[in-house]
């Protein structure tokens, strides 16, 4: 398990991490995300003791990194999957890992089979490509067989089979009771991924809870229709507090009343139906919506652009 509480980091007059205090249980992937500088690096690297909180607190099974006997059997890190000796055959960098550990060669053995780079385990690793750099981060990760495993963006650079694989191999991870920790940009991703997510901007908490439940929130209560029989289901729909909006023939986009009494009146006027799906918003939009405002940098957009470049030229 891994707790944060009221970490606070300072840059000089810069706020990295501000008041930041959450909980990340053993047994789900939780998803890690935020914005660009909304202080996810920073907050990792005091986890893993790579930077002192100015205040607050980071724990991983109940201590600091720092005061594990073995940390790399209790928490497994990647932050920066690049980080090797690119002289190094892949090989040879586990081994050496595991020597400094107490790790023996067998398990080196068993992770590169895992990460999927036996036929590459000789070859020097500034030879590999991003995603096989990618493996060979994660197999340094889960080298030690650790219950806490904390990963920056690892499908960064994999093609659809290694994010599947990392997908899949995470999920089994979480299924093990293992502590399972994910930052990521990727939201297509981690709906498919994480079941809890944790969210920051501007270095402070902003979300705590399950991905169903944040999406859920963020979803506008509309529902679709497509029918053949469009026009006489929206006669028998309208009322008070409904709004039905037609895009194209046959469809109907109906707000302020549930599917099930659209399905219902639709029954009892022998209306048939094709479609009838509550309109649900996509872990992209509900994290766009909510990180509006906690947003660094913002580019101008396009029609905006134009203008401004119309007035500066007149």
């Amino acid at each position: 398990m891994i707790e944060a509480t009221a970490l606070t980091k300072r840059y000089g007059p810069k706020t990295a991490v501000e008041d930041l205090s959450f909980a990340v249980k053993p047994g789900v992937v939780t998803g890690f995300l935020g914005p660009n500088g909304a202080g996810k690096s920073t907050t990792m690297r005091m986890l893993l003791g790579l930077d002192t909180p100015t205040s607050g607190r980071a724990v991983v099974n109940g201590k600091s990194y720092a005061d594990h006997a073995a940390p790399l059997h209790e928490v497994g890190a990647m932050l920066e999957a690049r980080a090797i000796h690119t002289g190094r055959t892949a090989f040879n960098h586990l081994l050496a890992l595991a020597a400094t550990t107490g790790i023996p060669r067998s398990r080196v053995d068993e992770v590169i089979e895992l990460v999927g780079l036996a036929d590459v385990a000789k070859k020097r690793a500034g030879g590999f490509s991003l995603g096989m750099g990618q493996r060979l981060g994660i197999a340094s990760a889960l080298l030690g067989d650790p219950a806490t495993v904390i990963l920056d963006e690892p499908v960064n650079g994999l093609d659809p089979e290694g994010i599947l694989w990392i997908r899949n191999l995470l999920k089994s991870l979480a299924a093990e009771g293992r502590t399972v920790f994910v930052s990521s940009h990727l939201m297509s991703e981690m709906a498919l991924t994480a079941e809890h997510l944790i969210i920051v901007g501007r270095g402070r908490l902003i979300a705590d809870t399950s991905v169903e439940e944040f999406t859920r929130q963020a979803s506008t209560n509309t529902v679709r229709v497509r029918t053949p029989d469009a026009e006489r289901l929206r006669e028998q729909l309208v009322g008070p507090d409904v709004t039905i909006t037609s895009e194209e023939a046959g469809v109907l986009t109906v707000s302020g009343l549930s599917s099930e009494q659209i399905g219902r009146t639709a029954a009892e006027h022998q209306v048939v139906l094709f479609e009838l799906a509550t309109q649900q918003a996509s872990l992209e939009e509900a994290f766009m919506e909510l990180t509006r405002d906690a947003v660094e940098y913002q580019a101008i957009p396009a029609a905006t652009r134009s203008n401004v470049t119309e007035g500066t030229a007149a």
